[in-house]
């Protein structure tokens, strides 16, 4: 059994800084609060907002080592999501001019960003290493099957209903709505937890690895032989399992980290709306960036599983962030809209929904196979590409 990576060790500088760095940037983002900070302080709240985010990946797998898969992915999902929920709400009662359609940016920022721009990044990663990226079809499917599904019934649907003009739902629409996504996300966690937890591991399989050195047989014949190797083998998988105590300290900085980057976020809010217009870009460029944000830990913890030979957790981690980002945001934004003042638009334009459909078919004739290459990764990256640049040039 190989003993523990260094960096994981008790006591050791990688360590001290993760257990250091989320108190440190809770304490600021409570200094910082309402307060309007000096150039030097907008540079050190920037970085322990990425400091943070760092923090947020180590404990996330030191939590999903310990409870092992799926539900390490799933527990990384939705505490970006919760978080994310939280910003959303924040700015929304702060008001704006962004503020009716504030959720909507957001949320289908990440569902772009993440089917194409971690699921895109994961298989190169994988591919590059590989050659192809193999993974199993039938829970990546369902995966992406529910996050269509979601996006079309919460984003799509109020653009083309009547009942009130413009792209939103009416107030019995809005409660449907929130109750079918939630109902379809908490279905979606008792299959992959529970009903058919096998469709979310790594698809079985050997792996065929190098050949050994030619070895003499008798008479004389030097025969080479090929190494196989389970699918997921790696030096990390031999790992001492983090003790009890060890995961709930890290479940309790993970949450904390979170925080740290939501509210250190906030407190850049201003900023960040600032340099939108002042740049001249549209409002919804916001909801982009706070995707990006609260997606940043969940994008680095992904790349590294895809780096670890752990391909079909990058992809639970990619999907099930998509997933939660709707299931869990509409039904919050449905109820915080009962308190709200001003309309909650919804409804995607046409463009949107052009990429949106566009997703749905290029991530369908990837996932089929189980396997990808080079090329569905270039894809899928370049849709988010897409996305990006025409946020910004509408």
């Amino acid at each position: 059994m190989n003993a523990p990576p260094a960096d994981a060790a008790t006591g050791s500088p990688l360590e001290m800084a993760a257990k250091i760095v989320p108190v440190a940037a809770v304490l600021a983002f409570l200094g910082a609060w309402e307060r309007s900070l000096p150039v030097i302080g907008e540079i050190v709240v920037v970085g322990l907002l990425g400091a943070s985010v760092l923090a947020a990946v180590h404990h996330a797998e030191v939590v999903a080592h310990r409870v092992g898969e799926p539900f390490g992915s799933l527990i990384l999902a939705v505490a970006v999501t919760v978080i994310e929920v939280g910003l959303i709400v924040t700015l929304m009662v702060s008001g704006g001019p962004g503020a009716a359609t504030l959720a909507r940016d957001t949320v289908f920022a990440a569902v772009m960003i993440t089917c194409n721009g971690i699921f895109g990044l994961s298989l190169l990663i994988t591919a590059l290493r590989e050659g192809t990226a193999s993974f199993n079809a039938k829970g990546t499917g369902a995966a992406l099957a529910t996050v269509i599904t979601l996006a079309t019934l919460s984003l799509v649907l109020p653009t083309f209903t009547t009942s009130v003009p413009g792209p939103e739902f009416s107030g019995v629409q809005l409660a449907f709505a929130a109750v079918v996504s939630l109902a379809l996300y908490v279905l979606f966690v008792f299959v992959q937890n529970v009903r058919h937890r096998d469709y979310f591991l790594p698809a079985p399989g050997p792996k065929v690895r190098p050949l050994r050195p030619a070895t003499a047989r008798p008479g004389g014949v030097l025969v080479a032989e090929r190494i196989e190797e389970d699918e997921e083998t790696d030096t990390e998988d031999h790992a001492a399992t983090p003790s009890l105590r060890t995961t709930l300290t890290s479940l309790a900085l993970l949450i904390t980290a979170l925080v740290a980057v939501v509210g250190l976020a906030k407190v850049e809010s201003k900023t960040i709306e600032a340099a939108v217009s002042g740049a001249g870009l549209p409002h919804a460029v916001v909801g982009v960036v706070i995707a990006l944000l609260v997606l940043l830990p969940e994008t680095l913890a992904a790349a590294r599983n895809a780096q670890r030979r752990r391909i079909q957790i990058s992809l639970n981690l990619a999907l099930g962030s998509a997933m939660a980002s709707i299931g869990l945001t509409i039904p919050t934004i449905a109820v915080a809209s009962i308190w709200l003042d001003g309309p909650l638009l919804l409804g995607l334009g046409a463009v949107h929904i052009v990429l949106l459909g566009l997703t749905a078919l290029v991530g369908t004739l990837t996932v089929i196979p189980g396997r990808a290459t080079l090329l569905q990764a270039g894809v899928h990256l370049t849709l988010c590409a897409s996305y990006l640049f025409l946020a910004a040039v509408p």
